[in-house]
């Protein structure tokens, strides 16, 4: 898997924290068309390549998990958030492997 972080989480997980109405700040560092055709609700898009550009919208007070199709673009994007500073969790199989609810569109 792509990235060197130090945290990983199964998406069942993340499904059961959702489930259980805790306050995730999920990140989904998709293309727009990955996007539109179905992300986690509430996650907040910005595609891996903006990533250096935009990271100041995200707070590195609070844990980001860090979504893409398989993990390995959300694997990238920890690496860098977390030399960064950032609190972030790399969710292992993205949505590849989510069974969750998910919202479609922009």
């Amino acid at each position: 898997m792509a990235g060197k972080y130090s945290k990983e989480i199964m998406p069942v997980e993340v499904q059961r924290r959702i489930e259980q109405e805790e306050k995730l700040n999920i990140l989904d560092v998709r293309e727009n068309n990955e996007w539109e055709s179905g992300h986690i609700h509430g996650a907040k898009h910005i595609p891996l390549g903006f990533i250096s550009e935009r990271h100041k919208e995200l707070d590195p007070q609070k844990e980001i998990i860090v979504v893409c199709r398989s993990g390995n673009r959300s694997g990238l994007a920890c690496e860098h958030l977390e030399s960064l500073g950032y609190k972030v969790v790399n969710m292992a199989g993205g949505m590849s492997e989510w069974n969750g609810d998910i919202e479609f569109g922009k």
